[in-house]
């Protein structure tokens, strides 16, 4: 009898051994301190979360107001969009017209990327996920397809989203794939000097903070016919004129080398996702459609989705977006002048409060403890001994839960934000 034969993992783009041998650890001491696996009833009225059924430390009915949702302008609750729900059910009697659009398709969702693509001034794509989008879009990158038939050699941001990441070694049967690290232009430049075709993946605004260099990278696309592809998720409707996004609002590269993905589910505050394009040929869409994955798999965004889809895209073309969008930035900048990141003094609505390894559950569970929810974040969603309480701003927050979170977190740990400068006034000092 032969001995079985062991497997040796190559782990040349993941290794989820690591993966969960040390971020397991992290979340089910999350867990345990009551800042994972929440299940928790939520007031409309005031914002203030409710926890239901007791948890291991956290007892039932403990309220607490939550800083970790990425709806930053509390659209997900606006009457609008949940009416727009309900009118696109009763008007199309169905919930989910369960076929690939290939083959048939109802006009709901043919309506909500016609509402978008004016909304970017693009052709739109709609998706169930921008996860989905992604994993069906960078194969075809990569062989290809999604690009002028030259197969691109292709960059993945050390920072990538894993949404992203992941689809490094389906990618990798294609072409050949690289990291580099986080928005190293010198060597995205490099790499376009040897190659003839090149595609940099990218978060154009990063889940931690921050936004891409889309400029300096417009620059190189201009220059070397660069392909890049972004996930602006983060800043879709809480930034930009009518909510277009820090990518489309930044970047001259409007052209079919330039390919967003943006989820609906964050600021925009319904469900899905939109992949912006510019000059792509009916052909291309075509082979996106067919070839794309589950882009065309019978699970495409429910009609009601697609109605709180086109109701916030209406409100989108209003005043309203902008003065919510206004509301956001007080908060953030109220948060910036109390607590000291390295975020401070920018529109990105997301700030991480450093934390080490050691001390960030007991700091996250001080605060939820004192009535607030911050996310802990360790490995591997940050890079080890780099850990911190990721803190998200809404619109809909008010003044005094600021000023109360921002106190807790510097009990807990946190740098005070240095004070502010007198202003000016002319007298020598």
């Amino acid at each position: 009898m032969t001995e079985p034969r062991t497997i040796t993992p190559a782990h040349q783009y993941r290794n989820n051994d690591k993966l969960i041998g040390i971020g397991n650890e992290f979340w089910d001491m999350s867990e345990h301190h009551g800042l994972a696996g929440i299940v928790a009833d939520y007031d409309t009225g005031t914002g203030v979360l409710r926890a239901r059924d007791g948890h291991e430390t956290l007892p039932e009915g403990h309220e607490f107001v939550n800083f970790s949702c990425c709806s930053y302008l509390d659209l997900d609750s606006h009457p609008e969009v949940i009416e727009g729900a309900v009118r696109a059910l009763r008007r199309y009697g169905v919930l989910d017209h369960c076929i690939a659009r290939s083959r048939v398709q109802i006009p709901a969702m043919l309506e909500l990327e016609t509402s978008l693509g004016e909304l970017f001034d693009a052709q739109v794509v709609c998706s169930i996920a921008a996860s989905t989008a992604t994993f069906g879009l960078l194969p075809l990158i990569a062989s290809g397809h999604l690009g002028d038939g030259v197969r691109p050699l292709m960059i993945f941001d050390k920072n990538a989203h894993v949404s992203m990441a992941n689809v490094k070694p389906v990618c990798a049967d294609e072409t050949e794939v690289v990291t580099s690290r986080h928005h190293d232009l010198d060597f995205i430049e490099d790499m376009c000097r040897k190659y003839d075709r090149v595609a940099y993946v990218c978060d154009g605004s990063d889940s931690l903070g921050g936004y891409a260099p889309v400029k300096e990278l417009a620059e190189l696309q201009d220059r070397y016919g660069l392909l890049v592809y972004y996930d602006d998720s983060h800043s879709l409707s809480a930034y930009g004129e009518r909510g277009i996004g820090y990518v489309r609002t930044h970047n001259p590269a409007r052209n079919d080398r330039t390919i967003t993905v943006v989820t609906l589910n964050k600021a925009y505050g319904t469900s899905g996702a939109a992949i912006v394009l510019d000059g792509q040929s009916r052909k291309t869409l075509r082979v996106v459609e067919r070839f794309g994955g589950a882009l065309n798999y019978s699970q495409l965004l429910d009609t009601a989705s697609v109605g709180a889809g086109l109701a916030s895209a209406e409100i989108h073309r209003t005043d309203e977006l902008t003065t919510l969008q206004n509301r956001l930035y007080r908060n953030i900048e109220l948060f910036d002048s109390l607590v000291h990141t390295d975020q401070s003094n920018g529109t990105f609505p997301i700030r991480l409060v450093p934390m080490s390894d050691t001390t960030v559950i007991e700091a996250g569970r001080r605060i939820i403890e004192a009535g607030f929810y911050v996310s802990p974040v360790f490995f591997p969603i940050v890079a080890r001994g780099t850990a911190g309480l990721r803190v998200m701003m809404r619109a809909g927050q008010s003044e005094q839960q600021i000023r109360d979170l921002c106190k807790v977190l510097v009990e807990a740990g946190a740098r005070p934000a240095a004070p502010a400068a007198p202003a000016a006034t002319g007298v020598p000092r």
